[in-house]
């Protein structure tokens, strides 16, 4: 069976785009000037340098390692799984040849049942030394494999952190931009506001100058009636005229010079703004971009790791039933062979008791034979030649004590001798 593999991959370099990383620009934005006074507007430049968004090559080279090692780590897998098929096949035939042993005659199995068993025994020890060294090989690659995947879980957290850093700095951008807007908005309604008193007050200049003229040639008009001094009140009102026209058009002049270099620096002000604004707009347009595509890579990361999990779930579960099914024929043959083991030592008692019943009854015989010889050679000498010819044919054929000895010695001789079975035992 297989020890637990446990292949997260499947975390590894994906399929796919890569993780991108956006410098945003975060700055102080655009001061907001109350209305009624018209301020120098500042701008952050900052805000006007394009974003960095260029790709990182070290997480192009470090994707494409973990993709070489998930190759590798599915080439192991499919190994192992091919070991498992070989081992489980080794077992059915190894199954079959001990259905086929236990169906020998009990003749045949008393022979060579217990080489059979043992070298069988020993052949499954090897078998079990080899897993045992393969299990602690793949429990170091297990190992491994769990800190890799530790490893792309710190990797993947860190990129959350990196998006999470570029959501607030999006949304850090956003308010600057709303600013700005605003910004915009307020100048507009200021530049809208002054042009509008500056046309107020060229008609109120009008106005007031037209009176004044008016007002001028009612006064020449008066004086022009009254002829009693002697004045010369043309002259008079000419110079008067000419100081007032020339004040006006100064005041005119200076008022225009004014409102026009502001409208100046007002419109200036704005194609700024409006440069940043739109500056700011790429910039968002960007950062939408990828944060749709950062979104896309881990909606797939996410996909992957869950396969990857289920896989090594199934995995494990296989390799568990293997195991579990293998320790159980290892155990039901191990039972199988000490039941053998114990009929085997039931037959050699059973024979060795057979011989010792086949000691106990030549010994009686030789003694009764002994005991008849003797009577018949007491009985006579004719007769005595003939039972002492049959007994040397007796002596010859089976061993017979000595005539030196009583039949009981003889016995207690035979007895003492040792008789080995096939096996070795007594």
């Amino acid at each position: 069976g297989l020890p637990r593999c446990d292949v997260r991959l499947c975390w590894g370099r994906f399929a796919g785009g890569g993780w991108s990383k956006g410098n945003g620009r975060n700055g102080p934005g655009f001061p907001s000037c109350p209305l009624g006074s018209i301020q120098e507007v500042v701008v952050n430049q900052s805000l006007l340098a394009p974003l960095s968004l260029e790709i990182d090559p070290e997480i192009q080279r470090v994707r494409k390692e973990e993709r070489e090692q998930i190759k590798d780590l599915n080439d192991k897998f499919a190994s192992f799984i091919d070991k498992v098929r070989f081992l489980e096949q080794q077992n059915k035939v190894l199954e079959t040849k001990w259905s086929l042993l236990l169906q020998q005659p009990s003749s045949h199995v008393g022979n060579r049942a217990e080489p059979l068993l043992e070298a069988f025994v020993i052949s499954q020890r090897k078998q079990l030394s080899s897993l045992m060294c393969k299990r602690g090989r793949l429990d170091s690659e297990l190992k491994n494999m769990q800190d890799l995947v530790e490893d792309f879980k710190h990797r993947y957290e860190e990129e959350i952190n990196k998006r999470t850093a570029s959501e607030n700095e999006f949304v850090l951008l956003k308010k600057d931009a709303d600013a700005a807007y605003m910004s915009k908005v307020e100048l507009e309604a200021k530049v809208a506001s002054l042009t509008e008193d500056l046309s107020f007050l060229r008609c109120l200049h009008q106005k007031e100058l037209t009176q004044l003229q008016g007002q001028v040639g009612d006064t020449s008009i008066i004086l022009q009636m009254d002829n009693s001094r002697d004045l010369d009140l043309d002259m008079i009102m000419a110079e008067v005229k000419a100081q007032y026209e020339e004040m006006a058009s100064r005041s005119r002049a200076e008022a225009d010079a004014m409102y026009q270099s502001k409208f100046q620096e007002l419109q200036l002000t704005a194609g700024k703004h409006d440069d940043a604004l739109k500056n700011s707009r790429v910039e968002i347009s960007e950062l939408h971009r990828l944060i749709h595509r950062l979104r896309a890579e881990t909606a797939n990361v996410k996909k992957q790791c869950d396969h990857f999990q289920s896989a090594i779930a199934e995995t494990e579960e296989r390799g568990e039933l293997a195991l579990k099914d293998a320790s159980e024929k290892l155990i039901d043959l191990e039972i199988a062979m000490q039941k053998a083991k114990e009929e085997l030592a039931r037959l050699l008692r059973d024979y060795q008791d057979l011989l010792n019943a086949k000691l106990a009854l030549d010994f009686e015989i030789a003694a009764y034979r002994t005991l008849l010889e003797g009577e018949e050679w007491r009985a006579g000498c004719s007769t005595g030649g003939i039972l002492w010819g049959a007994g040397e044919k007796a002596r010859a054929n089976s061993p017979l004590p000595d005539p030196a000895t009583s039949p009981e010695q003889s016995s207690l001789s035979c007895c003492s001798q040792t008789l080995k079975s096939p096996s070795g035992s007594i």
